[in-house]
């Protein structure tokens, strides 16, 4: 989450003022993360306020989170107990989550060790095969993933053809700026999209897609009772994917990130039942996705990254 600015400040005094007056004296701001900033009003609730997401698409977002609480799970996940529009900005009022981030780039800490604690690959664990017992749905189906401009799903009935389909259009995106770090990136983008048709049909579950540790919060006793921030690339689709994908962003640029991403590889492989060889496809697809989310040069360190995993 990023660090606060003196214009967030500015708009953190508007915000908290405004939930003064509609009768929360001791609200106060949380955080800021890609969907917005979360303001605490009071013990078991805070608001959300929206940056950027049209009113009229959020009644899907709260379908998402009804699909997903429909499922018993051994942690929370978001809750939209009311929402308003205030000045043409979204507000959602939601069940606060407890817990504390598993890690936080706002510690200050040192970056992970080169052996994660147990602690943390069973939190893993934990929170994959709770996710893979909540099956797709019709809501997850219609989410569009960032960056693109369509639905995931239209036009398909297979996660793995609806992948192959976004990673070609990704590509093309801003193919120049990723061709110039990737030599071959046309035969790369070929050939990954068709080993993701190649893929056999699974049981699609809730994919969340962007399972990073400050994303999971966690108790005293180091159990994950919260899992947060779905949208960035949530969707239905194969467990497999949300593996693939944790094990790669779980720690991307620490000294040892790539050590990180290939014990994660051969653990969840191992432990989940997932061909490695599919995780490592799923890897590429998701730096085939998101590539240029952040920024569109070497200059940017999630396109480095991605760039990287390519090559």
């Amino acid at each position: 989450m990023p660090g606060v600015t003196e214009t967030d400040t500015h708009q953190s005094d508007r915000w908290v003022r405004y939930f003064a007056r509609r009768g929360y004296p001791r609200a106060r701001r949380l955080a800021s993360g890609m969907e917005g900033t979360v303001y605490r009003l009071r013990d078991g609730t805070v608001a959300k306020v929206w940056d950027g997401r049209p009113p009229e698409d959020f009644g899907l977002t709260r379908r998402l989170y009804a699909d997903i609480a429909a499922h018993p799970l051994p942690f929370g996940t978001p809750e939209i107990l009311d929402v308003e529009e205030h000045d043409g900005v979204l507000v959602s009022y939601e069940r606060e989550l407890g817990g504390r981030p598993l890690r936080s780039d706002q510690d200050g800490g040192e970056p992970p060790a080169r052996d994660l604690p147990r602690s943390e690959t069973d939190a893993l664990l934990i929170v994959l095969r709770a996710l893979a017992s909540v099956p797709g749905t019709e809501a997850m189906r219609r989410l569009v993933v960032q960056g693109d401009d369509r639905p995931l799903w239209q036009g398909h009935s297979r996660f793995p053809d609806a992948l192959a389909a976004l990673v070609e259009r990704a590509a093309g995106r801003n193919r120049d700026a990723l061709a110039a770090q990737v030599p071959g990136l046309a035969d790369i983008v070929s050939r990954t999209a068709a080993a993701l048709r190649a893929l056999p049909g699974r049981a699609d579950s809730v994919v969340h897609g962007d399972l990073v540790p400050p994303n999971i919060h966690m108790d005293e006793a180091g159990r994950p009772v919260a899992v947060l921030d779905f949208g960035f690339c949530t969707t239905a689709g194969d467990p497999a994917f949300e593996a693939a994908v944790t094990a790669a962003v779980w720690d991307m640029y620490g000294p040892h990130a790539a050590h990180h991403t290939a014990e994660l590889t051969r653990y969840f492989a191992r432990e989940l039942g997932h061909a490695e060889e599919d995780l490592i496809l799923y890897r590429k697809a998701y730096a085939l996705i998101t590539y240029d989310l952040f920024g569109r040069g070497p200059h940017d360190g999630h396109f480095r990254w991605c760039a990287a995993q390519l090559r």
